[in-house]
């Protein structure tokens, strides 16, 4: 039996395909399907089954591309009613993987229609379960995403319900059963995940705060619950578009995929409604780049902070890309429920500079030289990371504005002054700057390295 786990770490999310004996599944796939179909054709396998371990908010799964190109049966959990042909699982159901099985156990908590998979190898033992946003390594999922035609079921009632499905369901599982997660470290779908991706049930049971024996209901509802920050804009909409349907990636590609030479480009950008997008790295952002747009880096958290930041119905997005990433940032977009962009820069900044268009830039510098310009008191100090970091350590003079409130900022910001930028590394600081750059606040300078090279700085300079 082969199980292989295909992860994405611009989204944090893992899928999985599993075949035996010439006949394959997939569960939870991305939108690019591609590698699925060529795991199945390098196995000489047929895909039969799609499952879906309930509709994802954070990604626009392939569950309709897959089955488009492979006639696949789609599987969901009890109580999902889709748009498109789609078979209802019973609680329990088992279904065929040569000669192994998949039992669908219905988990309600993070959704309604939550469920995972238990696989049993051709003997009938246990051997692994797939447990999308149920259980991850370390963690559970959040009850405040699931998109309820009942509107008198509160979070507080789907964590309960999530407390039931993992004492009732997975627990009673044997501890050499391996968990297989529908995400890791880095996914606004948990609050404390782990960065591995595989485990098993036994360690989980010491580790894992929500499979604690004494944990209460009523304490895991409580911890469930507090502090859960407000979940991105997209995922409603992503929801939505797995429920009904969406447009196939090709249309989307080919929509996007058209070269704009730079006066065109420049006319195009003019147009009320377009926002231009540069996905280049935030170094190279820094030292030119067309006024008004913003810098998310594609090697980053890409398509979180594009969800995070960009509004889902923004009319038209221009992509400014190293030359030759262009099809991938639009396929990112895409994964994400994306399909607004009217085209890309052709040749790239160099094209834009070489016909004597305006670049901007923004100034970056040292670690070093911010404790500098710290010490005249001149500056303003913003720090961009998230609250667990600066309550982890940050610079006392530094007001916290969490990128993802930065739409918040213009009262808290005095045009006049200038400002020192930090994140943690750099990444998210360049995004913060392009941000209130694009609504006219020019006074910010870069911290390089961001807080871990600020942290560094300091303990060198009392060696």
């Amino acid at each position: 039996m082969k199980i292989k786990q295909l992860y994405e770490k611009c989204l944090s999310q893992a899928s999985y395909y599993i075949e035996h004996n010439g006949e394959a599944v997939v569960i939870d796939p991305l939108r690019d399907v591609n590698a699925y179909i060529e795991l199945a054709e390098r196995d000489l396998a047929k895909i039969t089954y799609i499952f879906e371990t309930h509709f994802h908010a954070d990604f626009v799964s392939g569950h309709l591309e897959l089955a488009a190109r492979t006639g696949a049966t789609i599987v969901m959990g009890p109580g999902a009613e889709t748009a498109f042909p789609s078979h209802q699982a019973r609680d329990g159901e088992k279904f065929r993987i040569g000669g192994a099985t998949l039992e669908l156990l219905h988990t309600p908590g993070h959704t309604l229609e939550s469920s995972c998979f238990l696989l049993r190898d051709e003997n009938g033992l246990e051997n692994a379960v797939f447990t999308g946003d149920t259980l991850f390594l370390g963690d559970v999922g959040r009850p405040d995403l699931a998109q309820s035609p009942d509107k008198n079921i509160s979070q507080e009632d789907l964590a309960g319900m999530l407390y039931d499905s993992l004492r009732a369901k997975i627990l009673p599982l044997p501890d050499h059963t391996i968990i297989y997660p529908g995400h890791g470290a880095g996914s606004a779908c948990g609050k404390n995940m782990s960065k591995e991706t595989v485990g098993d049930l036994g360690s989980q049971k010491m580790t894992n705060y929500a499979l604690a024996e004494d944990l209460s209901r009523e304490n895991f509802i409580a911890e469930l619950c507090n502090n859960l920050a407000a979940p991105p804009a997209y995922f409603p909409m992503n929801v939505d578009m797995n429920v009904k349907g969406y447009r196939l990636l090709d249309e989307v590609l080919n929509e996007g995929m058209k070269p704009l030479s730079p006066l065109v480009f420049k006319k195009r950008m003019r147009t009320p409604g377009t926002l231009i997008l540069d996905t280049r790295k935030p170094d190279v952002f820094a030292t030119g780049h067309i006024a008004g747009s913003i810098n998310i880096g594609l090697d980053g958290s890409f398509a979180p902070w594009v969800g995070a930041l960009i509004p889902i119905k923004q009319e038209s997005i221009l992509i400014v890309a190293e030359q030759g990433r262009e099809t991938e940032v639009i396929r990112r977009l895409a994964r994400i429920g994306y399909h607004q962009c009217d085209g890309y820069l052709s040749g790239g900044i160099s094209e834009w500079k070489a016909l004597g268009e305006p670049v901007e830039s923004v100034e970056s510098i040292s670690a070093a030289a911010f404790q500098s310009l710290l010490s005249d008191h001149k500056h303003g100090v913003i720090d961009v990371r998230a609250g667990s970091e600066y309550h982890q350590g940050n610079v006392p003079e530094a007001l916290h504005i969490p990128l993802d409130q930065s739409v918040y900022t213009d009262n808290r910001i005095d045009n006049n002054k200038d400002y020192l930028v930090y994140c943690a590394g750099g990444y998210r600081s360049m995004i913060f700057i392009s941000l209130l750059k694009a609504k006219g606040f020019n006074k910010l300078i870069n911290i390089e390295g961001g807080y871990n090279a600020i942290r560094l700085a300091a303990e060198n300079s009392h060696q």
